[in-house]
């Protein structure tokens, strides 16, 4: 089992460059942020479109089968799960639902002409509150709505943001924020320390998954029978593992302490090192363009009624 090639959440594809590589980073944060906050009192419709612009953001951008191919699948396929299960869920309203119109609609008839209506009466709209019943199976406008939201934001969520981590280097994702905080030094808020702290967490990240597939390899070359083991015993390896887990970890937070020690590191501000120029082209002025559209698009539509 092969953790960083199975499970590449939150990885950087150095190669190839694709057109999201190279939009600056603190434009792409932008994007993100409206993924995320955009969703916030939202109709179904625009949920679902968010969904459909990343599915088509990832398919313009070029970016490797191999690599979109495994998390939009597993993420797709456990969206549509959700989807199915909310639809079936009961949806909390507990009200017996009954027909608007009576059932013998000679009625309404009868009171329109005695009445003296001489407007025609209005046709009658089909509607139904449950939209399926078979059996056990019971599908309702409320229960189907909850089970859109639900699904769409997983999905939006994870992959919006494992998508903005595949295409941006952790280097332009701290040098991006620590632009966007700039203005909280006026505050006095320590914006360097945050945004050194953030670039060693992303590092940490590969270092996380390598060690975790380490441990599952020597487990599963141990062999152990689990079922002589039973429940109790399992716990124990299990918590053996974890052990040695969080000491490896710890040895490897000291030995990246220790190597930026030995380097003469002492204060983030007096060993500052630009590894980008953060400056705007054309390329990220479209994209900004694009954002204000974006917003636009989702004021005049995208509100929920």
């Amino acid at each position: 089992m092969d953790l960083l090639r199975s499970l590449p959440l939150g990885l950087y594809l150095e190669q190839p460059q694709t057109w999201l590589h190279k939009i600056d980073p603190r434009v792409k944060f932008a994007w993100l942020m409206s993924f995320l906050t955009s969703y916030v009192l939202a109709n179904n419709l625009w949920r679902v479109l968010l969904v459909v612009v990343l599915i088509i953001a990832t398919l313009i951008a070029r970016i490797p089968r191999r690599v979109w191919q495994q998390q939009m699948g597993w993420l797709l396929m456990l969206s549509f799960f959700i989807l199915a299960i909310g639809a079936i869920s009961p949806d909390g309203m507990g009200v017996n639902h009954q027909p608007r119109l009576p059932a013998n609609e000679q009625i309404l008839t009868q009171q329109a002409f005695s009445n003296n209506i001489k407007e025609p009466v209005a046709e009658k709209k089909a509607y139904s509150y449950v939209l399926f019943h078979k059996g056990p199976v019971k599908v309702t406008r409320y229960s189907l709505s909850l089970a859109v939201r639900l699904s769409t934001l997983i999905f939006t969520v994870i992959y919006s943001t494992n998508l903005y981590l595949l295409t941006t280097a952790p280097e332009e994702i701290t040098s991006g924020i620590e632009s966007l905080m700039q203005p909280l030094r006026r505050f006095k808020l320590p914006v360097t320390e945050i945004a050194l702290t953030l670039t060693l967490s992303l590092r940490f990240i590969p270092l996380v998954l390598e060690e975790v597939q380490n441990l599952f390899r020597s487990v599963m070359t141990r062999a152990i029978n689990w079922k002589k083991l039973g429940l109790k015993g399992a716990f124990k390896v299990w918590m053996t593992v974890a052990e040695r887990l969080l000491e490896n970890l710890l040895l490897r937070a000291d030995q990246m302490a220790n190597a930026m020690m030995v380097r003469g590191f002492t204060s983030p501000n007096e060993h500052r090192v630009q590894w980008h120029d953060l400056r705007l082209k054309g390329r990220d002025w479209l994209a900004i363009a694009t954002l204000i559209l974006f917003w636009g698009i989702r004021v005049t539509i995208g509100t929920q009624v």
